[in-house]
């Protein structure tokens, strides 16, 4: 028989094909890599470094997107709780912890373990070092050690029951040196050396904090010095390494004590001095001590209650005296806290900014009135601009003086976004479905477009794209043009409120990582690790943030380090693209869509009406709960 031949006109061919080439380029359902964990998944965690980490109920798996195998997997401690594993912010590892924490040798074993989960490395396991308890366990940046204080099971049996403390080389994997805080088998009256804190390395010495007081300790575990300043927790040492700066949390934890220690061991103020709250940030400036502490109730309803707010204290390194007769009043808790060169510049979350000399006098003609919730506080050529919940302004750094006329004022948004048009001169925020034009010098404001999202969505992110403005929120993007004219809006159905959807993407990865640490580390300790945390940023600042964290991880030169910073170096793999879950023709999934056109270029089907992914947005990866133990991992850069 013969075949008919069917004869296609010129467009409806090329439309055949443009058809067929979209299907082909959204379709992605075929994994590039498939990880079977062989147990059940109880939670991802995607990191700093861009590997996730899977807690399952056998213990640990580390997965790289360049290995088609698990980097790692530690099963030694079984199962883990959530609480039992720390992520140690900016850094390549974590620390997991199992057992009781108790001051007292022979109650309750106690294990760690320190992973280096780009390498996979096991770098400690209380087990294979012989440790029988932790009383703690500690890395110190950017020296690149680990500090372990407590009893191991190694010598005669006195020293099998006498408080040790050890020092590893987490670039080598190797035992620096270790020391007894006792002589072992001393006959006479007992004392507590538990380690209350962390211990602080100095040059050629480390201080532990004990219950018994500080002990100093050389290399070689001979005595340096000891005193009796107690029950310390965190410390940190002036850039000279001359002076030392210890806090102590009272036995009610309402209160915090601060000694100043010289490196001979010796109390150098007459008597510590006492702050109310926590201390959340220390800064030894050249004319005082900055001091911010957090006062909380705790709940209560007592009319005798503590108020819940920050008090800001500025003291004699000297004397450890108050220098200001008479702190600001803050009225709420310290959101941001920057050291500037004539004075002391903060900001409160319920509301409100301002900036005293170090002698304590009001630099601001008066204290800015602002809305709740200050989401930036920036400078900018024009002075410090912020933004709230509420409201906008740039003021002058100097004075307070506004340089707007007034500020740009709307209703509490849920979310705001801003960014700085570049080629006009203007700020752009985008809060209650309105982008405003602020003219950076003249401060006039015009509104520039309407941005009504499904929803009720409020965009979250606002910058400019090849002289156009991008916004975007969950399920919304839309493109506008620079004089507000809309290129395209595109709305993608979400597919119902989930619980279970988890989405960090890995340009966030530090700030959110940063957020975990402890109140020490916050407040000052191991803060040359990260740079100083108290100065001012420059607005849209992303890329020279993504500079200073790869200079950050290269200057530490370690091999697992400088695979951080290179990640930094590199450009988001998925800067021109957006990863939305919605609802498609076939199920559940995610589609790639560009932020310059709108378009969907690759559209992942994850048939799952609640599926359980994480997007590492840096890296350009899906990793997708595929069952209870196995995870797919999709590479959205093609």
């Amino acid at each position: 028989m013969k075949t008919k031949k069917i004869k296609l006109s010129k467009s409806l061919l090329i439309i055949f094909i443009s058809i067929t080439s979209i299907l082909n380029a959204q379709k992605a359902e075929t994994p590039n890599n498939t990880y079977d964990l062989g147990a059940t998944i109880n939670e991802m965690t995607l990191t700093v470094g861009g590997v996730l980490v899977v807690a399952t109920n056998d213990g640990l798996v580390g997965i790289k997107p360049t290995e088609s195998k698990p980097v790692f997997t530690f099963n030694a401690f079984g199962q883990l709780k959530p609480e039992e594993t720390e992520f140690v912010p900016n850094s390549p590892y974590i620390i997991v912890s199992q057992g009781a924490n108790s001051k007292f040798a022979g109650i309750a074993k106690t294990k760690r373990a320190v992973i280096d989960y780009i390498t996979g490395d096991v770098i400690f396991n209380t087990d294979e070092a012989n440790w029988n308890q932790i009383y703690t366990c500690n890395i110190i940046l950017p020296e690149n050690k680990l500090v372990v204080s407590g009893i191991q099971k190694e010598g005669d049996k006195f020293e099998k029951m006498t408080p040790k403390v050890a020092v590893y080389d987490l670039s080598s994997r190797k035992l620096d040196y270790s020391f007894f805080l006792d002589k072992p088998g001393r006959v006479g009256i007992a004392r507590d050396v538990s380690v209350t804190g962390t211990p602080l390395l100095m040059k050629d010495f480390i201080i532990v904090p004990t219950a018994q007081g500080l002990i100093a300790k050389s290399h070689t575990g001979a005595d340096v010095w000891e005193n009796k300043v107690k029950d310390i927790n965190w410390m940190v040492a002036d850039k000279t390494g001359n002076e030392i700066y210890g806090f102590e949390t009272t036995s009610n934890g309402k209160n915090t004590r601060i000694h100043k220690i010289g490196k001979d061991g010796s109390e150098l103020w007459n008597d510590d001095r006492k702050v109310k709250g926590n201390v959340s940030n220390f800064e030894i400036t050249s004319q005082g001590l900055a001091v911010v502490s957090d006062k909380n109730d705790g709940g209560s309803s007592s009319v005798f209650a503590t108020k819940n707010e920050s008090e800001i204290a500025f003291l004699s390194a000297a004397t450890g005296e108050d220098v200001w007769e008479k702190a600001p009043k803050t009225k709420g808790y310290v959101q941001h806290f920057y050291i500037q060169d004539d004075g002391i510049l903060f900001g409160i979350q319920q509301g409100g900014i301002n900036k005293i000399s170090f002698d304590g006098q009001a630099l601001f003609k008066k204290p800015l009135k602002t809305g709740e919730n200050i989401m930036i506080m920036a400078e900018t050529p024009q002075g410090l601009i912020y933004i709230t919940s509420e409201d906008a302004n740039i003021v002058d750094l100097k004075t307070g003086d506004q340089v707007w006329s007034k500020p740009l004022k709307y209703k509490n948004s849920a979310a705001v976004a801003s960014t700085y048009d570049d080629a006009k001169n203007r700020f752009l925020i985008a809060a209650n479905e309105t982008v405003f034009a602020i003219d950076a010098d003249s401060g006039d404001v015009s509104e520039l477009a309407d941005t009504k999202f499904d929803e009720k969505e409020e965009p979250n992110t606002m910058q400019m794209k090849n002289g156009n403005i991008f916004l975007s929120s969950s399920q919304n993007m839309m493109l506008l043009g620079s004089n507000g004219n809309e290129l395209y809006h595109e709305y993608f159905k979400s597919p119902g409120q989930s619980g279970f959807v988890k989405v960090l993407a890995g340009v966030v990865a530090v700030a959110s990582t940063a957020m975990a640490m402890s109140t020490a580390a916050r407040a000052g300790a191991n803060r040359s690790a990260f740079g100083n945390s108290n100065d001012l940023s420059s607005y849209n600042s992303y890329g020279k943030e993504a500079k200073r964290a790869s200079d950050m991880f290269a200057a530490i030169g370690d091999a697992s380090f400088a695979l951080m910073s290179q990640r930094f170096k590199a450009t988001a793999a998925t800067e021109n693209s957006q990863f939305i879950l919605t609802k498609l023709d076939d199920g559940v999934g995610l589609v790639k869509v560009n932020k310059e056109t709108g378009k969907i270029d690759k559209e992942i089907v994850l048939k799952d009406k609640k599926p359980e992914y994480q997007v590492d947005e840096f890296g350009g990866i899906l990793y997708y709960k595929a069952n209870k133990s196995t995870i797919n991992a999709y590479d959205l850069k093609k």
